[in-house]
């Protein structure tokens, strides 16, 4: 069984390479097909999203057991290098001593697990004013808030949204907008949602 598993992995990756090549690098540089473009950028968005995933996954555990919240991930690669950035939160805020005790804690976890395959620099920091929501938990923890949320489909022709988030229930938030316009958003339809810096 071993032995037939080594033999299928090379052949496996193999065949990966070779029709993602024949599909969009192939097309792409050699018949400058226009819908190649989109292809590639969906694959690569497709292949960081489950590198994302896979992190949070590795790391979530062990700062829920520091009491502190993990808000969000964010993998980034430029000139061969990555930046991964975790934004976490707490009831209380989050102090500099909150980010470099994670960051402490899951450098070494990532060192051991190895999820992200090529070189990167690690970043903890609080989410900001305008921290994202992603959790129903979080639109129910910020309702009365001012926010701005972009959902996939639209909805009444548009797809961006800024108001006040009057509620936010298991499976539906509804948005107060101007002129005491309201808009009922499905959170499955909701693609990003930030609070709104108010000023």
């Amino acid at each position: 069984g071993l032995l037939y598993f080594k033999d299928y992995l090379p052949c496996f990756f193999v065949r990966k390479v070779v029709f993602f090549s024949l599909v969009v690098i192939i097309p792409w540089v050699f018949m400058n097909e226009e819908w190649v473009f989109p292809l590639f950028c969906f694959y690569v968005t497709m292949k960081i999203e489950a590198l994302e995933e896979k992190i949070r996954d590795i790391i979530e555990p062990v700062i829920s057991s520091m009491e502190i919240e993990l808000v969000d991930i964010e993998l980034n690669k430029m000139k061969g290098k990555g930046l991964l950035r975790v934004y976490i939160d707490t009831k209380d805020g989050v102090t500099i001593d909150d980010c470099r005790d994670v960051s402490r804690e899951i450098e070494g976890l990532l060192d051991v697990e190895d999820p992200i395959p090529y070189s990167y620099v690690l970043e903890v920091s609080s989410p900001g004013l305008d921290r994202p929501l992603k959790k129903t938990e979080d639109f129910k923890r910020y309702t009365g808030n001012a926010v701005r949320v972009v959902t996939h489909e639209p909805i009444d022709k548009q797809t961006f949204f800024l108001g006040k988030l009057e509620s936010a229930g298991d499976d539906l938030i509804v948005l107060e907008m101007k002129k005491n316009r309201k808009v009922t958003i499905p959170y499955e339809n909701i693609s990003r949602a930030r609070l709104e810096v108010e000023i």
